[in-house]
């Protein structure tokens, strides 16, 4: 990432969903950083707080994202306050451990709410966004997926469906909205440092240490990656030197999808 003087991206607005920790915490800290002004919404109160405080380029709002009303506020916030959105990531997603089941032993409950969080928001922010980004004369959308929308493991299918969709939904709207100077693109991270990684480790049990070493491993690089891995990304794709890019994915997976069958 650039430092704060370089200030790539100076008074563009941005809005990051899932924004207050992990991969969506790095995603607003980069643009804070390089002079974005960034609403960040996610449901933790106390990680919003602490990330806002970090950089007055910041703003935390609550928000679930899987409601159109929510959205509809939440680009009307970032417009009220900094005259429209010119980038959104979609970065919030969910993979809770209890569903780390067999889809027919999946509740239905748990296939919606999954398919809402990590996939209907895309479209309701979406909706509410593409409008306001006309009528500054473009913006870009980056949806974080995942490898497992390409490639996927057992017990997931909600997740999976979710991330799979993404990767399509990306392709589509990037054919829709190109003669508005919207380009759509997509991240597909692979195993990254985040609480949602923790509580992965934590399900499944035994040497953390050994885990590690084991998910390490699986990766060309042999390490794991971390939230400014994909900012980098992310910045590199929201960026001007990006803009023959639209209708398609970057794997930032240390080379797992290179190696395939999770390696």
């Amino acid at each position: 990432m650039g430092s704060k003087s370089e200030a790539a991206f100076e008074g563009k607005v941005v809005i990051v969903t899932g924004g207050a920790k992990g991969i969506g915490g790095g995603i607003v800290r980069a643009f804070a950083g390089e002079g974005a002004h960034v609403l960040c919404t996610d449901i933790d109160d106390a990680a919003g707080a602490e990330i806002a405080a970090e950089n007055d380029n910041i703003r935390y709002v609550h928000a679930d994202v899987t409601t159109s009303d929510v959205c509809r506020s939440l680009v009307e916030t970032a417009t009220d306050t900094w005259g429209g959105v010119d980038i959104l990531c979609n970065n919030v997603g969910i993979q809770p451990t209890s569903s780390y089941l067999p889809a027919h032993e999946l509740s239905e409950e748990q296939w919606d709410r999954i398919i809402d969080v990590n996939l209907k928001s895309r479209f309701l922010m979406v909706k509410y966004c593409v409008p306001v980004m006309k009528a500054r004369g473009g913006g870009v959308i980056i949806n974080t997926a995942s490898v497992q929308g390409l490639q996927s493991a057992k017990g997931i299918s909600a997740y999976a469906a979710s991330k799979g969709g993404d990767l399509s939904l990306v392709r589509q709207l990037a054919l829709d909205y190109a003669e508005d100077n919207i380009r759509v693109v997509a991240v597909n991270p692979g195993t990254i440092e985040t609480p949602l990684l923790q509580e992965a480790i934590d399900s499944i049990g035994g040497d953390e240490g050994e885990i590690r070493t084991d998910m390490a491993s699986r990766h060309a690089v042999n390490r794991l990656g971390s939230p400014e891995d994909i900012a980098n990304a992310v910045l590199f794709l929201a960026s001007d030197r990006a803009s023959f890019i639209t209708g398609e994915f970057v794997n930032v997976d240390g080379g797992l999808m290179a190696r395939g069958a999770w390696a």
